[in-house]
């Protein structure tokens, strides 16, 4: 699914020169289930942004699904994202004014599917991630944990194979945190390759392996950063 070798990404501002990425080389097979923790500042997020595709690399080479994704234009990107890739982000990022169905239709809209099949495809993924109840609620009328909800069947509108989830129970209680990675094991045992980036170690744990990140670098467990090295869960 996907294999990074060498990446960098820098940022300029001004005349200051950050290195948020210094060298990652990493395989994600389809299908798994990986947690990526680390301090902050380690490059979590960056690393996201180009799994993603919201953002390209300074130096390396990335390739999603088999796709040399450095070479691509920005509309190639964008249309990634709409077709493979589906985020969750921690602050759920749901329109305030739309409705829970309109918010899952959303991506729906931009991929260009039929009215029809637009209605019956959100009705199935709010019924499947248990809001088959709330599809006229507005965002300001659901729980932190229901938000979170809507935000995965938003993820899911387009059949995306990979899921990228950044902090996805950051703003939630533990019971509803609990009830979102149940979600997200649900998905993986369905076939989908689910990413996570994540503060919490008690849901690191419910994934398959932990990718851990310090200053750039990927490291192997002994404080030691190592720019090709992912821990596996015993």
């Amino acid at each position: 699914m996907i294999s990074m070798n060498g990446i960098t990404k820098v940022y300029q501002t001004g005349q200051v020169t950050f290195a948020a990425l210094r060298g990652i080389t990493l395989e994600v097979a389809d299908n798994e289930f990986i947690a990526v923790v680390g301090p902050s500042g380690s490059g979590k997020s960056t690393l996201m942004n180009l799994m993603g595709c919201l953002d390209t690399p300074t130096e390396g080479s990335y390739r999603l699904a088999g796709e040399e994704v450095e070479t691509l234009s920005p509309n190639q990107l964008a249309e990634i994202r709409n077709r493979r890739v589906g985020f969750v982000f921690q602050a759920f990022n749901l329109l305030p004014y739309a409705t829970t169905f309109e918010n899952v239709e959303l991506p729906l809209i931009f991929a260009g599917a039929r009215g029809r099949d637009r209605r019956r495809r959100v009705t199935d993924l709010l019924c499947r991630v248990g809001l088959a109840e709330k599809m006229g609620n507005k965002p300001t009328e659901l729980s932190g944990g229901e938000m979170q909800r809507v935000a995965i069947a938003r993820a899911l509108a387009n059949s995306p194979k990979l899921i990228l989830a950044d902090e996805p129970t950051g703003n939630l209680d533990t019971k509803s945190g609990g009830e979102i990675i149940k979600i997200f094991e649900d998905l993986w045992h369905d076939g989908h390759t689910i990413i996570v980036i994540t503060h919490d170690m008690n849901i690191a744990g419910r994934c398959q392996r932990i990718v851990r990140l310090k200053d750039g670098l990927i490291d192997n467990g002994n404080g030691v950063p190592k720019r090709a090295e992912s821990q596996v869960m015993s």
